[in-house]
């Protein structure tokens, strides 16, 4: 059986497409948020990278061809940006940390 295949991939990557394009589409009014929008906001936004990061080490340990190239399709944009995916979940680990951080100096 081939990685996309199985139900469980599909509903998965569903399920993690749609909650992040709510979010993102909640996150517009981010700065309209009380206090504790912003930080349940942004434990969503935690689950979603963790979520995320997992269905990628998915791709990684798969030996499928289809996973591969598919790992390899999200490399390509972030290698001409200079970056790769260890460095692009940090670097939205630190901007969560920071916002974390802001919202509790705000208290």
């Amino acid at each position: 059986m081939g990685f996309f295949d199985s139900e469980i991939v599909q509903q998965e990557a569903q399920r993690l497409f749609e909650d992040y394009q709510s979010l993102i589409q909640l996150g517009v009014n981010y700065g309209k948020f009380d206090r504790e929008g912003k930080r349940a906001f942004l434990e969503q936004m935690e689950g979603i990278l963790d979520r995320y990061r997992i269905f990628m080490k998915r791709f990684e340990l798969s030996d499928d061809f289809m996973a591969q190239m598919t790992l390899q399709q999200m490399r390509t944009p972030l290698g001409q940006l200079g970056i790769t995916p260890q460095q692009m979940f940090e670097q939205m680990n630190i901007a969560l940390v920071r916002m974390k951080s802001d919202l509790e100096r705000q208290a």
